[in-house]
């Protein structure tokens, strides 16, 4: 029953390839969906592992620089490197936006670090694969590679100019969006820093207020207006224990002391992963049940029409006493082995497509495994209708008009 399972396929071939095919794009499209997810949590891995930190300091109840706004003071790794237990302090801001080169924009995160630090430094791209590290106080910049920015160029980041000195590669943030490094004083200004003309109204507005014009406080207009163009804040604190040191017990000596949010990599991971990523999570599973479902309705219909195709061959086995087991399992053969050939094409299709796509996908052999079961699983199901219906099939049928 094999052999005639096989003549039935050969006999409609062209319906059962082109059939396989499309089912084929469907199930790519499945595995597609799965690497994304798979690389969103990657990147969020990568960009925990990349940051080089045991502990990330930052304002009062906030969940860190990666989730949401926080601001602390840039003076606050000095008294941190002076605790129990702390290695390294360094300062550190994130700022997602759009960077220019020339004509073209590219969203970034840009990233402050403070230049001339000792390799490994938390904060700083662990590995370069082109160029130098960031030497200068201003206007020098690390890329990662999939910026498309090449070393020597010179791009543009708020008001300023900066030369991309060297390349990284795999430093992304939560989103997927490449980082880009730039000395710590020019981070500050993009971000806190307001600009001339805002600072002018300010100066407008203050003057204009009559507490400001206290004619026994002299210099307070300028020091207000000096305040107001201040820059002296970073989104984090990066902490790195020393080594035999609890970072749970360094993290609760900076609570109970320093009065701030210190959020530690566990902490960070259920963060980045159970709220930055659950919502897409939630999205991208609601695309796998709708392409279950498709797919699933794409093999039974085509798994009906052949088996309808070939009514009166079914009613001659029955008349010559073939077992409905028999008739059963040559159906269901017919099922497996469309979701056999649109598996492999789905399988190739997800391996040269992911890497033409913008977010960073990861296929994993594990995935893939699962999924061949799991469309072996739906082909099996699909196939459930076209039995019963084979299976009510009159034997008189065989031998009528």
């Amino acid at each position: 029953m094999i052999s005639l399972a096989g003549r039935d396929i050969l006999h409609a071939w062209g319906k059962f390839v082109f059939t396989g095919i499309g089912l084929g794009l469907l199930i790519g499209v499945t595995l597609v969906m799965a690497g994304v997810y798979r690389g969103m949590v990657d990147d969020g891995m990568a960009l925990l592992d990349n940051s080089g930190a045991d502990l990330w300091v930052v304002q009062k109840d906030t969940l860190g620089p990666y989730a949401e706004s926080s601001s602390v003071n840039d003076d606050l790794y000095r008294a941190l490197l002076g605790m129990p237990g702390v290695d390294r302090a360094a300062n550190v801001t994130y700022l997602t936006m759009q960077v220019r080169k020339g004509g073209q924009d590219v969203r970034a995160m840009v990233v402050g670090v403070v230049p001339g630090q000792a390799w490994g430094a938390p904060g700083w791209p662990p590995q370069l694969v082109a160029g130098r590290h960031i030497t200068r106080s201003h206007y020098e910049a690390v890329a990662d590679v999939a910026s498309g920015f090449r070393p020597g160029e010179r791009i543009r980041i708020r008001r300023n100019e900066y030369t991309v000195v060297g390349l990284t590669r795999r430093m992304v943030s939560s989103s997927g969006d490449p980082m880009v490094f730039i000395p710590l004083k020019d981070a500050q200004e993009a971000q806190f820093l307001k600009d001339n003309d805002a600072i002018l109204q300010g100066r407008r507005r203050s003057a204009a207020n009559p507490a400001f014009n206290r004619p026994g406080v002299p210099g307070l207009l300028d020091a207000v207006v000096a305040s107001q163009a201040a820059n002296s804040y970073v989104n984090a604190v990066l902490v790195r224990v020393r080594d035999g040191a609890s970072a749970d017990e360094v993290a609760d000596a900076i609570r109970r002391w320093k009065r701030l949010t210190v959020h530690t990599r566990p902490q960070m991971e259920a963060i980045l992963i159970g709220k930055l990523i659950a919502t897409s999570a939630r999205q991208i599973g609601m695309f796998l049940a709708i392409l279950a479902i498709v797919s699933a309705a794409i093999v039974a219909f085509i798994i009906y029409t052949l088996t309808m195709d070939k009514i009166r061959e079914i009613a001659v086995l029955k008349l010559i006493g073939t077992r409905n087991r028999t008739i059963a399992a040559m159906i269901m053969q017919q099922a497996l082995a469309l979701g056999v050939i649109g598996f492999a094409v789905g399988k190739i299709t997800a391996t040269f497509a992911a890497p033409a796509f913008p977010k960073y996908v990861l296929l994993l052999p594990g995935d893939s495994v699962t999924g061949f079961f799991a469309v072996m699983v739906i082909c099996a199901l699909a196939s459930v209708v076209a039995i019963r219906m084979a299976l009510k099939v009159d034997p008189a049928e065989a031998i009528g008009g």
